[in-house]
């Protein structure tokens, strides 16, 4: 006890985002295993899980870093067919699924980071709408790269192509990825921990980069450009490193995420996917780790939840989104839920109160 008492708050604050999201793993995997939730929703578990990475690590770039970026779609997109090619190309050596989908998320994060530096060097230099076009046609472009590449395998290895499944001259073989239809036949590997272990990954990650020296650069630099450059920091270097690291994080989510279903395609992974993203890290609030994950989790378990109510679904959806961003940004809105909050925590300890001197009364 008296350890936790000498942590710092921001200690606290970390150790409190891990035990809530250890907690809810233990208690929805209960609820799994004694079927009380349904099969679809059991289902999204592993989406959730890499919603919340998605989020978290776009936070690190637009709360954290304060960059606005709408391509973080392109490197899930990245991660998830460079998934696809390595658990096959691991299929003959690995005879593990588990051990295949580790290596496949590590290559997948490392190919979605280099893709980060090299975008990433000329971008970094830009600044709020410029950087922000910038980024929205670099997902475009990686979504049409993938429209047209064709990646097959055979006896001799790995043979990729621009132009058609034909040009790829393979013998016999199997088509890993075939253009606008996408990667077909995919090893279904993975699994609700696995999801849940990438996710404290994910935190453990952005939580000790935003804690660090160098977090502290990258926050000053979004607070102050001109004061963070004045006292010898690298602007363009701590931007680049949350964007990398962000791009990094968001292609081991595309690889959890393409091994979760038998079959993806690109368009998929579109401009809609990185404004959805950016909706987790607005509505969850800039910057708050622990915000986007919630926000992550409700919103992609929400259109689910209503989905009994049919044709009022999608209007219910848009009118929680509504009222979330008024009450979030209203600063009324926000003081009179805390005063009706506090009045019902007042009311309740004055009851506990008064039955526990009524209960001591009536011994007496």
């Amino acid at each position: 006890m008296s350890f936790f008492k000498k942590m710092s708050r921001t200690s606290k604050d970390n150790l409190l985002t891990y035990a809530l999201v250890i907690v809810a793993f233990f208690v929805v995997q209960g609820l799994i295993s004694t079927r009380t939730i349904s099969h679809s929703l059991t289902g999204m578990m592993v989406p959730i899980c890499t919603y919340i990475i998605m989020a978290v690590s776009l936070n690190l770039v637009v709360g954290i870093s304060g960059e606005l970026s709408l391509g973080h779609a392109g490197f899930m997109s990245i991660g998830a067919f460079c998934g696809v090619v390595v658990m096959a190309a691991l299929s003959g050596a690995v005879a593990s699924p588990l051990i295949r989908l580790i290596i496949a998320i590590i290559v997948a994060g490392m190919l979605a980071a280099l893709t980060g530096v090299l975008i990433g060097i000329p971008v970094m230099r830009l600044h709020g709408d410029y950087l922000a076009i910038v980024t929205l046609a670099f997902g475009e472009i990686i979504k049409n790269v993938l429209n047209n590449l064709y990646v097959g395998m055979d006896k001799t290895g790995l043979h990729f192509s621009m132009q058609s499944a034909k040009a790829l001259g393979m013998e016999g073989g199997t088509i890993l990825i075939n253009g606008p239809q996408g990667a077909a036949g995919i090893t279904k590997a993975s699994t609700f921990v696995m999801g849940f272990l990438l996710v404290l990954f994910c935190l453990m990650v952005v939580l000790n980069l935003k804690n660090s020296r160098s977090g502290r650069a990258i926050m000053s630099v979004r607070d102050n450009r001109i004061a963070a450059e004045s006292v010898g920091i690298n602007v363009t270097k701590y931007r680049l490193m949350a964007f990398v690291v962000s791009a990094a994080l968001a292609g081991m989510a595309g690889a959890l995420y393409a091994m979760n279903f038998s079959s993806i395609v690109p368009k998929k992974f579109d401009f809609n996917l990185s404004i959805m993203i950016l909706v987790f890290v607005v509505l969850g609030g800039m910057g708050k780790i622990r915000g986007s994950i919630i926000a992550a989790t409700l919103l992609t378990v929400l259109p689910e939840a209503l989905r009994s109510l049919s044709d009022y679904r999608l209007l219910l959806y848009a009118v929680v989104l509504i009222a979330t961003m008024l009450i979030g940004n209203n600063e009324s809105l926000k003081n009179w839920f805390y005063q009706l909050r506090d009045r019902l925590l007042h009311k309740n300890e004055d009851e506990v109160l008064a039955s526990t001197l009524e209960g001591g009364d009536l011994r007496g």
